[in-house]
């Protein structure tokens, strides 16, 4: 699987590419946005690690530019120094899949990395009741109507519905959608889950998305 690693300083370019090619990763690297995008249009890219804090044109923005000139479908991993809930959001909504925060372990990193490889091959749809995520288009389906999603919603929607009838807690949701590793007394999630409710159960007998008292959130299709 050949990997692209746009990110400005050496020394962490070093270690990735160190780090990935012992588990047999092809890595090329490019120090800016514009001699990333030339090694993406020349070369076959199967997964982009994108560092947010690039010179001249950011991560956030060659993000954007990655995704409009038609590279939908390539996982990309965002690097940032940024780790406030908006700076996620800021990423995950130009399109990247994945976000992890500097300074990182490279066993983190490697497993991410694998995580999103295995997504490439991984696309098929998932399904709870009359409620079906298709992961190739990133949209729900229920009753034969589309619900458009934002990445965010997708991720959550995404995570719950791979763990159907199993009680997520309130800190590993935070974890694997937000990269959150401690209780910060944010809201995000309560805020997210009412923003999903909305889209995937009002109007339907069935209601879905369940709370599981003092303990965190579920999806399944009996109460």
């Amino acid at each position: 699987m050949n990997v692209l690693v746009v990110e400005s300083e050496l020394h962490i370019v070093t270690a990735i590419e160190k780090e990935l090619q012992r588990e047999n990763f092809i890595v090329e690297s490019a120090k800016d946005a514009l001699s990333g995008l030339e090694l993406l249009t020349k070369s076959h890219v199967d997964l982009i690690i994108l560092d947010a804090g690039l010179p001249g044109v950011n991560g956030i923005e060659l993000c954007k530019i990655i995704r409009e000139k038609g590279f939908k479908d390539t996982p990309i991993l965002m690097l940032t120094l940024l780790n406030s809930i908006e700076d996620v959001e800021k990423g995950l909504d130009a399109g990247a899949d994945d976000y992890l925060a500097k300074p990182f372990r490279l066993d983190e990193l490697l497993g991410r990395v694998k995580a999103l490889s295995r997504k490439i091959t991984q696309s098929q749809n998932l399904q709870v009741a009359d409620l079906t995520l298709d992961r190739l288009a990133k949209v729900a389906i229920r009753g034969g109507k589309e619900i458009k999603l934002t990445s965010t919603e997708y991720r959550l929607l995404e995570y719950l519905m791979q763990n159907r009838r199993k009680v997520l807690s309130r800190g590993d949701i935070l974890k694997k959608v937000w990269d959150i590793r401690f209780d910060t007394g944010t809201n995000v999630l309560d805020v997210y889950v009412n923003y999903l409710r909305k889209k995937i159960d009002k109007g339907y007998d069935t209601k879905l998305i369940q709370t599981a008292k003092g303990m965190g959130y579920v999806i399944k299709e009996e109460i």
